[in-house]
This record gives structure tokens, C-alpha cells and sequence, in this order.
């Protein structure tokens, strides 16, 4: 029977492409299918020692009762310590609110902000949950496309060209999550000098991936004065400190902003686990390069080897991505060709194809935006990622 008592909401609301790729990988190994997962954003190592040690604390301490929803106290003075001492930025506790995965920052601080009708511009790629998002709440998503010549980072002439009066915000991670890119100090300048133009647009900086840079570490976009009260930084725990399951992000805003995403979460989920906020002050207060050094250098010896192995394969162009671990193809060549009978028309295609084929789960490029590209994660061994790409070019020989 057709769901017909559904909201139209959530009729339209799109499943995340990166989770329907993983489910689709996991009932494949279910059946027996040497299967090589390379759709979903997960650093492959474990949490390290000392944060896990901290949770065992808390258990022990019985830290096991509600929480403010912001967060402990004593948590939200790690994160603004943290703030001033890696990102020169000046927050107090009432600035701050933690979440449950930066991912829920993200889409508190855009049921905070956009109306009915606002528009959001998302430069493209962008990842994949911020363009549901924003038509979740009711705005209107407005994609400001590049090209990997320009490794996926807009001017700000382009960024400029796209604001109206009808512009309410602007979401962008950096590191970015497909691309890899990292926008440098220089870059960021003259997106702040275009968005002083435009005192009614206010940003939400993604800075997930703050660890996973092999750049130069450039300035948060908060850290410019002239726009700080219109910056939401958004950061966690995840990617950097492997700890995807523990579900624990924070936003950095202006007291308004942060009180009327307190109200939302206070609605929705409350605080996150009390037992997560107390192992994450364990991180937070961790020297990150001590800490976390490690996975850093050894996804850049992924990323290379990654892109040492795709690049030998024709049709697939690349560029060199400066941070997170992704790599983000173009594979144009392949579209509109055919193989078993069946037509490559789009990026999910062809990933299907490369899931049953060559057993390789990866991500279609549409949902981040860009349909003539793909998302690779190398977020896994090298062993891995050599079986993978392997099994990635013997298919694609197969496409006519």
C-alpha cells in the first residue's frame, strides 16, 4: 500500500547516498561477498587508549544522569580552551552547544536560521546531508558549482555573484567533505572581503576534518573580526580523534544563535551521552598533534598511494586533494557507454555497476552535487585500497 499518510516532508526528504552505499555493502557481505567498502567517511583505526580509559572512568564515577543540554560545564570550558588555543578564537561556555555528531550542530544551527523561501548557497561538491538540510527546513538550496581544475574551491567573484537579497547563509567545510580541498589563508580572505559586502548572509564553517589537513593549517573563518557574529564553526570528534560511534560534535556561535539551538536540541534529542562528553573533554584537552598525529600522516600515505593507482587507470582524472581522505574523480569518460547491455547515464550508475562487478562500494558524485564524479574514501588499509582500485580498473575495462 502507498504511504500516503507520510508528510510530504519527509516523502521528499532524500536517503544520504553514502548510508544507502554502506547498507547495500553490508547485505552483500551478508551473502558471502568479499565486498571493499570505500563509501563511507570512517577512519579505520580505534579510539586511542587514554579517551577510552576516560569513559571507563566516567562509568565508574557514575556519570550516567542527565545532562544540561548544552553540555557539562567543565566540557563547554575544554571546547572554548581548545577554540583560543588551536584556532585563536575567543568563545565563552554560553557561545557553545554540543551535540550528538556534528552533524546535528549542523542541521540545529539551519532550523535556527532559515526561513521559509531563504536561500542557501552550498558551493558544489558539498556533502551530501547539507542540501537535505536545508529543503527540510524550508529554504531553497543554491548550488555554486567549480570544476576539479579548480579543485573544487569557488572564487570569491563566483561567491559574490551568488548572493542576493534572498541569501540567508552559506555552508562549506574545509578540509571539504567530498573534495578533499582546503581553502588557504589567501582564499579565505577574499571570501571574507565579499562577505563584509553582505552583512546579511551569515556561514556555517564545516571544520570537521581541522586534523586531516596535510597543508599548511589555515585560519578558521571565525577568526576574522569583521565577521565573526555571523560564523557558526561547527567541529567534532569524529573524523580526527576516530570516534565516529560516539557521536559527539559542538558549534561555536553568537549567544543568540547558540541559545535558540539549545531550545531546538532541548526539543529534539537533549544532551548528547554523558559518558561521551566526559571522555571527549579527555580529547579535547589532548595535545591533537601527540594524539592524532599518527592517523594523519598515515592517511596521506593512503592518499598518495590512492591516487598513484587510479591515476593509472584511463578516463579517471584526479586532482591532488589537500585534506580529509577522500578523493573525488572525474569520470566523464564513462558516461553515456555501456556494459552487459545496460548504459552508464549518471555517477550511480556507474557505482552500481562497480559494487555487483568489481565488489567496491563507492559514492555517486550526484549526491554531493556533481554527477560526472565519484567519491572514494581511503579511510582503510593499503591493502585494502590496492585490492579495491585493482578490481576498480579490471571492471572499467569491461565499459565500451
Amino acid at each position: 500500500m502507498y504511504m500516503s499518510y507520510l508528510s510530504k516532508k519527509v516523502e521528499l526528504l532524500g536517503e544520504s547516498e553514502t548510508l544507502a552505499m554502506a547498507r547495500l555493502s553490508r547485505e552483500l557481505k551478508e551473502k558471502g561477498i568479499d565486498v571493499v567498502n570505500m563509501s563511507l567517511g570512517e577512519p579505520d583505526f580505534d579510539t586511542p587508549q587514554f579517551i577510552k580509559d576516560a569513559a571507563i572512568e566516567a562509568i565508574n564515577q557514575n556519570y550516567s544522569h542527565y545532562t544540561p543540554v548544552p553540555g557539562y560545564k567543565d566540557l563547554l570550558e575544554a571546547i572554548c580552551e581548545k577554540l583560543k588555543r588551536d584556532n585563536n578564537l575567543e568563545y565563552k561556555p554560553a557561545n557553545i552547544i554540543t551535540s550528538t555528531g556534528a552533524k546535528q550542530s549542523i542541521a540545529n544551527a539551519v532550523f535556527a536560521l532559515v526561513n521559509d523561501g531563504e536561500e542557501v548557497i552550498l558551493p558544489a561538491p558539498y556533502w551530501v546531508s547539507y542540501k537535505e538540510m536545508v529543503s527540510y527546513a524550508g529554504g531553497t538550496p543554491v548550488l555554486l558549482e567549480t570544476s576539479i581544475e579548480k579543485n573544487f574551491k569557488p572564487s570569491a567573484a563566483e561567491l559574490d555573484a551568488a548572493i542576493n537579497e534572498k541569501t540567508k547563509l552559506i555552508i562549506f567545510s574545509s578540509p571539504c567533505n567530498p573534495s578533499g580541498s582546503v581553502w588557504n589563508n589567501d582564499e579565505l580572505a577574499e571570501w571574507v572581503a565579499v562577505l563584509e559586502k553582505h552583512p546579511h548572509v551569515f556561514i556555517i564553517s564545516d571544520e570537521i576534518y581541522e586534523l586531516i589537513n596535510f597543508s599548511e593549517r589555515p585560519r578558521s573563518l571565525a577568526s576574522w573580526p569583521s565577521i565573526k557574529e555571523r560564523v557558526i564553526t561547527v567541529n567534532g570528534l569524529s573524523k580526527g580523534f576516530a570516534m565516529t560511534g560516539w557521536r559527539f560534535g559542538y558549534m561555536a556561535a553568537n549567544e543568540t544563535i547558540a541559545n535558540a539551538c539549545n531550545k531546538i536540541q532541548g526539543q529534539y534529542t537533549s544532551a548528547t551521552s554523558s559518558i561521551t562528553q566526559r571522555a571527549a573533554i579527555a580529547a579535547l584537552k589532548a595535545d591533537p598533534e601527540q594524539a592524532t598525529g599518527f592517523m594523519r600522516d598515515e592517511f596521506l600515505k593512503r592518499r598518495n598511494l590512492a591516487l598513484k593507482l587510479l591515476n593509472e587507470i584511463p578516463g579517471i582524472i584526479t586532482n591532488t586533494p589537500d585534506g580529509a581522505f577522500y578523493i573525488f574523480p572525474d569520470i566523464s569518460y564513462y558516461i553515456g557507454k555501456s556494459v552487459n547491455g545496460q548504459t552508464i547515464n549518471n555517477s550511480k550508475d556507474l557505482c552500481m555497476y562497480l559494487i555487483h562487478e568489481a565488489h567496491v562500494a563507492i559514492t555517486p558524485g550526484g549526491a554531493f552535487g556533481m554527477d560526472n564524479h565519484i567519491r572514494i574514501s581511503y579511510a582503510t588499509s593499503e591493502t585494502e585500497i590496492e585490492k579495491a582500485i585493482s578490481r576498480i580498473k579490471k571492471a572499467l575495462q569491461k565499459i565500451q
